[in-house]
């Protein structure tokens, strides 16, 4: 008999980098090795812009009220299941009352890819702040069986709550991520950076060098933002392009160098690297700050840069530019360090195993 899990998440499929990299990824080889799943998620791509919209509060109120029955049926129909696997919080609110009653019916994963016990609410419901709980994920990990936690940073900080944490780094499908045929001006090289709308505020942290290599190097260089279709900035002539999965490799593969800075602060040291790890996999030269688990990912010079300040992004960028065969040779590298370490094909037996394990124990 096959056994199963039921996944719970905020988001629908391909709709979140967090849920696309940390499990959606896996679904198809567990499906192959003996389970079956199912997939339950919150925000359908109708209420996607109600939600994420700003402002709007008497129809936040009725979709908090129907994600609520649906947690509801989730909890009462999860003892028929050999595990839930939980991808952050099982709901948007400051409770743990969904996570709690999961625990008493079956055996609970927990994953969890960023500092989410620091307050972090997006730009369109800032004003709901005050029903958050960050604080909230050091009960769920503790009432957890398993912990998958993204890098060491987070690892340690599941370890104060719950001692069978394991890391499961952020992976690439790199049949998906990988590099295509160039089809755009060779004469110029693009700097692109890929992000969401909650993650443009570090592209801000590139304005000073960008502008420094614009002044620098003039029309030899173009600039890219992925993300935010919003984003304007018309001095470095960027107009923020709109994330979507069709898209996506093709748009990255536009791109001759990129980049990912980051503030030197507890939610950075979080991240899991996926924007760097994109680039590397569709062999793109990177550049990173020094935060977190960058500095594992990257060993400078070689697979990729490290640039701390203003100074390092500038020398580093421009070597870049005036060197194609360092670009080529940096790219490739990039590639095979993803395929060694930061690949689903890499890490799937290890995910499964954990799984296995945990489902066979007392």
């Amino acid at each position: 008999m096959k056994n199963k899990i039921l996944f719970i998440a905020p988001l629908r499929k391909d709709r979140a980098p967090s849920q696309r990299f940390r499990f959606e990824q896996y679904l198809d080889f567990l499906s192959e090795n003996g389970f079956d799943y199912t997939f339950s998620y919150l925000v359908s791509e109708k209420d996607d812009k109600v939600f994420y919209s700003k402002g709007k509060a008497i129809r936040k109120f009725f979709l908090m009220v129907k994600y609520f029955f649906i947690r509801l049926k989730d909890v009462s129909r999860s003892s028929k299941y050999d595990l839930v696997f939980i991808q952050r919080e099982a709901f948007f609110l400051g409770f743990t009352y969904f996570e709690k009653r999961f625990a008493k019916k079956t055996k609970v994963i927990f994953d969890f890819d960023d500092s989410i016990w620091l307050p972090n609410v997006s730009d369109a419901n800032k004003k709901f702040n005050w029903l958050k709980n960050p604080q909230k994920t050091a009960k769920i990990i503790s009432f957890s069986d398993l912990v998958f936690a993204g890098n060491c940073y987070l690892s340690d900080y599941a370890l104060n709550y719950n001692k069978n944490t394991r890391i499961i780094p952020t992976t690439i499908d790199t049949r998906e991520y990988y590099k295509l045929e160039k089809t755009e001006n060779p004469e110029t090289v693009c700097i692109g950076w890929s992000g969401s709308i909650t993650t443009i505020q570090h592209f801000d942290y590139a304005i000073p060098f960008l502008k420094r290599i614009k002044k620098k190097y003039g029309s030899k260089v173009v600039f890219k933002v992925i993300g935010d279709s919003t984003y304007i900035n018309e001095e470095l002539n960027i107009k923020g392009l709109a994330w979507n999965k069709k898209d996506e490799t093709v748009i990255l593969n536009s791109f001759d160098i990129g980049i990912m800075p980051l503030p030197n602060d507890e939610w950075a040291k979080g991240k899991c690297g996926l924007k760097g790890l994109q680039y590397m996999a569709m062999e793109i030269p990177t550049i990173m700050s020094p935060v977190g688990v960058n500095v594992e990912i990257i060993n400078d010079g070689e697979n990729g840069f490290l640039a701390e300040n203003e100074e390092e992004w500038v020398d580093k960028l421009s070597l870049l530019i005036e060197n194609p065969e360092l670009r080529l040779k940096i790219g490739t590298n990039g590639r095979k360090t993803v395929v060694e370490r930061y690949s689903v094909e890499s890490q799937k037996n290890i995910f499964l195993n954990y799984i296995n394990e945990l489902i066979n124990s007392d």
